[in-house]
């Protein structure tokens, strides 16, 4: 992997989507939906000139939701089985087709997302969407006829807990029970006369819950499926024969591949068996050789069998550094941990994608988190710059989305709701009516957006963060009195030919640091002449700091930082 990666993240039934005043537990034809043609090429552009490599559309595949066009063969579902009006898009309701939400014309729904595609790369972005490889909706179907292609269930035993050749777990004797609880919709909104949900036997739900009755914090919207682990029998392995599910997952995961799509984001990967990975990945990639794949996951010890058995790409890195850094910008870390967050990798840096916003996560700018987006910039540097690693960014948060206010099914906590029709209201002062030239932003927005696009395109453009080496000078000055290391943290980036220092403070107020940067240092850069060094302000044109190389070479480099304040300087020998 030599080059970077900038992915932006978008909610794409949100993107777009212009409606003034939602309703909260609004319908779509109140509260409206975006739309893959509001993807245009000038809104492609605009993003592309954020920083960006790729484009990661969520939530397009077909999942349940309480909207209907039975006219194109797709039926509501039961609304005690959905979470909110819009739905979870990652309770699939059919792997080959694609929300009909995001269409102008639902006939058209698969030309139209193809349409989109194509227009990503005219635009020089690549494009990834979600595989949802470890759960389904619970009403199942798929409305597609696709060469190749079964339901899942179809000829299962449903007499039996497990077995190997079924889709699903069941929970044989047993009908569902939906958890109780006041609406699907949200708060006071009541849900419509729909017939009570049957499902007997009921089926496992997604997140491992073995249950006839999961309750209201469990995945109830969804159903497991089953990959040949027998999870009542101690996680025994039936992997030969090959189990069915893996045959029509690697089925699915080839005809996205086919729809000229770049890469998988797969959800909640650890909670597939990694021998399937290993299995499928190798097959697409015989097929598709330049296609990623991407894994969520959260468990560190499980990171190098990912990667080097799995055989993907990426790997989320929020159990690490985004917990410090977000810790570190709440004031409940220090800034020296930030070497644990690399450390404790064990050489695995360029696998891991980092971010400090995703749909799961907290908006950085809401009240649930650093409130200021401003604090996170030092911290946003970070994440774009400290190893050759992919970073991604959330839509609306480089103009500082705040997620204020409760939707639906969605409550007020700080994040942009994923189950309702609803809006963005910093994305859409971005948007700005179609222009996607932030015309709408005021001027602390506007100065947010710049500083992420100015160190995401920096990130992107400099071959010693592209694919250059990384150097912690963290070691070097938790004995320097001039450099406080639980407020500030240093590091290289470096080429052959290129040298860069990076100082990044998390005070609260300005303050003057020395970094030292030791003679190990100089040895791995290459750089063995005694004397001055000039150090570049490479984001204040014609600022500059001279210091002095001794014999030891350790340098001592005098650097103002002003509150929640970043500097990237180059390095370089100064002429006689």
């Amino acid at each position: 992997m030599s080059n970077k990666i900038s992915i932006y993240q978008v909610f794409t039934r949100l993107f777009g989507n212009q409606v003034k005043n939602p309703v909260f537990g609004g319908t779509i034809e109140e509260n409206g939906s975006g739309k893959f043609s509001n993807f245009t090429p000038k809104a492609l552009e605009a993003i592309k000139n954020l920083g960006m490599t790729h484009i990661w559309y969520t939530g397009v595949i077909e999942h349940a939701t309480a909207t209907g066009y039975e006219k194109d063969g797709i039926t509501s579902s039961n609304p005690f089985i959905i979470k909110g009006r819009a739905g979870s898009p990652y309770a699939i309701r059919d792997y080959y087709d694609v929300n009909a939400d995001m269409a102008n014309n639902p006939a058209q729904r698969m030309k139209e997302f193809e349409q989109l595609i194509d227009r990503s790369h005219a635009a020089g972005l690549k494009a990834i969407i979600d595989f949802v490889p470890n759960h389904v909706a619970r009403d199942y179907h798929s409305d597609q006829v696709v060469a190749g292609a079964a339901d899942f269930g179809v000829g299962d035993n449903t007499a039996k807990a497990f077995d190997p050749q079924n889709n699903f777990y069941y929970i044989p004797g047993e009908s569902f029970q939906r958890p109780k609880k006041l609406s699907p919709f949200g708060k006071d909104v009541p849900a419509d006369d729909s017939p009570a949900y049957l499902e007997n036997p009921a089926k496992a739900t997604g997140n491992d819950c073995f249950t006839a009755n999961p309750s209201v914090n469990d995945w109830y919207e969804t159903v497991k499926l089953n990959y040949g682990m027998d999870y009542n029998n101690g996680m025994q392995k039936h992997f030969d024969p090959i189990p069915d599910t893996w045959k029509k997952m690697l089925h699915i995961l080839k005809y996205w591949a086919g729809k000229n799509i770049d890469g998988f984001r797969c959800d909640m990967a650890e909670m597939v068996p990694v021998e399937f990975w290993q299995w499928a990945i190798a097959q697409v990639k015989n097929d598709f050789p330049e296609i990623i794949f991407i894994a969520e996951i959260y468990q560190p010890d499980q990171y190098q069998n990912y990667i080097e058995k799995g055989g993907f790409d990426y790997l989320y890195d929020k159990v690490g550094l985004y917990d410090i850094l977000r810790a570190l910008i709440e004031g409940k870390a220090n800034a020296s941990q930030i070497s644990d967050a690399w450390m404790n990798l064990h050489g695995q840096d360029e696998h891991m994608l980092r971010f400090l916003e995703n749909h799961d996560e907290q908006r950085i700018a809401s009240r649930f988190f650093a409130g200021n987006p401003s604090k996170a910039l030092p911290a946003w540097l970070i994440t774009a710059c400290i190893e050759r690693g992919p970073v991604m960014t959330y839509f609306g948060q480089e103009c500082g989305e705040k997620a204020e206010g409760a939707s639906g099914f969605a409550g007020d906590d700080g994040r942009t709701t994923i189950f309702d029709y609803w809006q963005v209201p910093a994305h859409l002062k971005w948007y700005n009516d179609g222009k996607c030239d932030g015309g709408q932003l005021n001027a602390d927005e506007r100065n947010l957006l710049n500083h992420h696009r100015r160190i995401l395109n920096f990130a992107l453009s400099c071959p010693a963060v592209r694919n250059g080496q990384f150097y912690d000078l963290m070691y070097a000055n938790y004995e320097n009195e001039e450099m406080n290391t639980y407020k500030t943290y240093a590091f290289l980036r470096f080429t052959a030919e290129e040298q860069y220092l990076f100082v990044c403070s998390f005070d609260l107020q300005e303050e003057s640091v020395k970094v030292r940067i030791p003679k190990h240092a100089f040895g791995e850069m290459r750089q063995v002449a005694i004397g001055d060094y000039l150090f570049e302000d490479i984001f204040v044109p014609g600022k500059s700091i001279t210091a002095d190389a001794q014999d030891t070479f350790n340098i001592g480099l005098l650097v103002e930082l002003g509150e929640w304040d970043y500097k990237v300087f180059k390095m370089k020998k100064k002429e006689d």
